[in-house]
């Protein structure tokens, strides 16, 4: 993930910037009116955007042009929802390409697109189904970080591989070889941000109980 400034043809580019931008523009008012709602859990806020800014910075190169890493989208969507995670996924990728050359601004639609949309969305629809099978809160979370990471990964792998189809096998070869390789870093990755993200949530739960009321996760995630 994290594709890098300039790797992606301009109309690769553009046509991922287009493809995020709604969802960015629904964000933005989903949290213009968390905040206005429920004015406690800015902190909240503040923290899941952190999570996810901390733990993307952690890089493994891998395929050219991009890299392995976790992700931390999956805290932010259980709390707030995908659509948060959408504005803040494309804040962190902002900050991250102008002061860690991490990712860049050509290709920060195609970045948001897999890390601050699909995965987090993936995330969102695990958790719930987890939760309504009546799963434990730890698997749950662990479960929709450690998928939500995967998806990411993979709309990457495709993003890349409609940009560089293989000269013999086409899209499909490429879509293949590209997660092959992924896949060596990206697994163990996922497994570790599931982990840590049902410890966070633990001690969310345990210290941050007031604010966690406020949302919808406390009041069905957490019963």
């Amino acid at each position: 993930m994290h594709i890098m400034e300039g790797f992606l043809p301009p109309l690769h580019a553009a046509a991922w910037t287009v493809a995020a931008a709604p969802f960015v523009v629904a964000g933005a008012r989903r949290i213009a009116r968390i905040t206005r709602e429920h004015p406690n859990t800015k902190l909240l806020l503040a923290a899941s955007g952190a999570f996810a800014f901390v733990l993307s910075a952690l890089k493994i190169p891998s395929v050219t042009g991009s890299c392995s890493h976790p992700t931390g989208t999956g805290l932010g969507a259980i709390l707030f929802g995908p659509s948060v995670m959408v504005v803040l996924g494309a804040i962190v990728l902002l900050f991250q390409a102008l002061l860690l050359a991490h990712g860049g601004i050509t290709t920060l639609g195609a970045n948001v697109f897999s890390m601050g949309i699909v995965g987090p969305w993936v995330a969102y629809g695990i958790f719930k189904l987890a939760r309504l099978w009546g799963g434990p809160l730890a698997l749950a979370v662990f479960l929709a970080a450690l998928f939500g990471d995967l998806a990411t990964y993979g709309i990457t792998s495709i993003q890349i591989a409609l940009a560089f189809p293989d000269p013999v096998s086409g899209f499909g070869g490429a879509l293949a070889k590209f997660a092959g390789v992924f896949a060596l870093t990206q697994i163990p990755l996922a497994v570790i941000e599931g982990l840590l993200t049902v410890v966070v949530v633990n001690l969310l739960s345990q210290y941050s109980r007031d604010e966690l009321e406020d949302l919808a996760f406390a009041a069905g995630a957490m019963k």
